[in-house]
């Protein structure tokens, strides 16, 4: 690859700094000058409706962020990645998550192999056996059906998979559940496993090297507890594990010797990043759970948003434009965070399935050549549904002294559409939603308040600023294929801020540092007593407070 363009020295970075010298973010003053401003940025991607008027955007802002997109080489850098080419390139490997959802008839090669035909197999594979356990057919060592899957994962082989289930609730099989374990903490063993029947549980141990230490430690932990459970109940079997653990995996042979047939191994690749893949093979309890159909649609949905990313116009590709305001926000206005509010129950997870995609991909200190980048990059993103956040953190951002632009999604359509008397309680709960972005946006002013009758040393206390940048998704309903253009659109948002930066938003060498050194400092805390004494004077007496308190 190319050295990185430094942003800060493009004419549209110069431009920008002008624009937000001048730039007023007067929301009442916009609408009422410009009467189409709702209608002329709101988009469409796929079933995505995204309005961005009440973010900090003008004609004068698109124009220059979209001239800093290709100062920068965005699409250029997009379209090397949907190609195959090796743009992550501190461990030299092609960055194709996108395709994962590619169709059978497509080709996208890698060194002269087209990856589409190993991704179809691998997924009509998934498909055979998520229809086995759906159907029954697959059984446990005394002949039971599955009903319980248990996903073993960390990170992107955690999130993905815990979100997705979650917020597909309404799709999953009668009388099938998901249960996950991610955290090393053996309560989460424990407190996952309970009550769960040895005879109908199906594990998934998804680690690619089937070396990761959380998921290997907790795999084989759920292991012990499986035998032990079938031995308290007479049953001793020496195959087992193989009919009740399956791997994701492309690591056959520490498969093999875990327990596991390695046909019951699927595998994904190195050009899948763990915090892209919930479409791949770590995707396999969803498929279980929601069924192969649904699943294809859930990658349709995925398939759609990289279509419009790859060719919808500039001015009005969503992905493109949401990154780039977060750019504007982040390097122009000072954001350091970022929330999503999902006015959707069945969405709990998504804000911290973003948490991993976002700031794993972003959180970057060097460009992609190596070189110290020259502004600031990523921001933290985090959120709770709605309405329940509004209860909680909501006061922040209405008054508080950061900026934090924030993204509400919502659906027109509830999975239960519930009636008390006249009143429609989704049409309640979307009235906060509407409200919240509307409040944000215009505020209250002194003279408002004041006319409401307010005692005047309370005043100011009950002044709405407004002028907080916002933008709203909406969709008809959640669904397979609309979860997915969601996932994608974060992705390629993702995609966008880290081309502009420089950086390589798909290495993760930020998480290496802590696991190596919990690895070294285990003699110490096993009680080596002169690997004890090499530690630092903190960790040393952290470390002889839990020897003096363990029981």
């Amino acid at each position: 690859m190319s050295h990185p363009i430094d942003p800060t020295t493009t004419r549209a970075w110069a431009r920008l700094h002008d624009l937000h010298d001048g730039f007023t973010a007067d929301f009442r003053a916009r609408f009422a000058a410009d009467p189409q401003r709702a209608e002329r940025l709101s988009f469409t991607a796929g079933d995505l409706f995204v309005d961005l008027s009440k973010s900090y955007l003008d004609d004068d802002v698109r124009d220059a962020l979209l001239e800093l997109a290709e100062e920068t080489g965005v699409a250029a850098r997009r379209d090397a990645m949907l190609r195959g080419e090796r743009i992550n390139v501190t461990e030299n490997r092609a960055v194709l998550h996108t395709a994962l959802r590619r169709t059978a008839d497509d080709t996208v090669e890698v060194d002269g192999h087209n990856v589409v035909t190993d991704v179809r197999e691998v997924l009509e594979r998934m498909y055979a056996f998520a229809t086995k356990v759906r159907e029954g057919s697959w059984r446990g060592v005394t002949g039971k059906a599955i009903t319980t899957v248990v996903n073993i994962g960390i990170g992107g082989s955690d999130l993905g998979p815990v979100m997705a289930y979650e917020a597909l609730l309404p799709y999953v099989k009668d009388g099938l559940e998901c249960r996950f374990i991610s955290n090393i903490d053996p309560t989460d063993v424990g407190e996952t496993l309970r009550g769960v029947d040895p005879e109908t549980v199906l594990f998934i141990v998804a680690s690619k090297t089937f070396t990761t230490l959380e998921t290997l430690t907790n795999a084989r932990q759920a292991r012990s507890w499986f035998l032990a459970q079938l031995a308290a109940r007479g049953i001793q079997d020496a195959g087992a594990v193989a009919k009740h653990f399956v791997a994701v995996s492309t690591n056959l042979e520490k498969v093999a010797e875990f327990g596991i047939e390695p046909a019951n191994a699927f595998g994904f690749w190195d050009w899948v990043g763990g915090r892209y893949s919930v479409d791949s093979a770590v995707g396999l309890s969803l498929a279980i759970a929601i069924g192969p159909e649904h699943f294809e649609e859930f990658l349709s949905g995925f398939r759609t948003i990289d279509e419009h990313f790859a060719t919808a116009p500039t001015a009005e590709n969503v992905p493109l434009l949401m990154g780039l305001l977060n750019i504007w926000y982040v390097n122009f206005f000072g954001a350091a965070t970022h929330a999503v509010l999902p006015y959707a129950q069945y969405l709990h997870r998504f804000p911290a399935y973003l948490q991993q995609l976002t700031m794993e991909s972003n959180g970057k200190r060097v460009r992609w050549d190596g070189s110290p980048v020259t502004t600031q990059t990523g921001e933290v993103f985090w959120g709770e549904p709605g309405t329940n956040g509004q209860h909680a953190f909501y006061q922040l951002i209405h008054q508080g002294t950061q900026l934090i632009p924030a993204d509400f999604i919502a659906f027109a359509n509830p999975v239960f559409a519930l009636v008390d008397g006249d009143a429609d309680q989704h049409e309640l709960f979307l009235g906060n939603f509407f409200a919240q972005t509307k409040a944000l946006a215009f505020g209250k002013t002194l003279d408002e308040v004041r006319a409401e009758g307010t005692p005047e040393e309370i005043v100011t206390a009950r002044e709405f600023p407004g002028n907080k940048p916002t933008a709203s998704i909406m969709a008809p309903a959640l669904t397979p294929a609309v979860l997915g253009q969601l996932i994608a659109l974060y992705e390629h948002i993702t995609f966008t801020q880290g081309a502009v930066w420089g950086i390589d938003s798909f290495d993760q060498w930020g998480v290496e540092l802590g696991k190596q050194m919990a690895k070294e400092l285990t003699p110490a805390i096993s009680g080596d007593a002169a690997a004890l004494e090499a530690q630092d004077s903190s960790t040393r007496k952290l470390i002889e407070y839990y020897r003096a308190h363990r029981k």
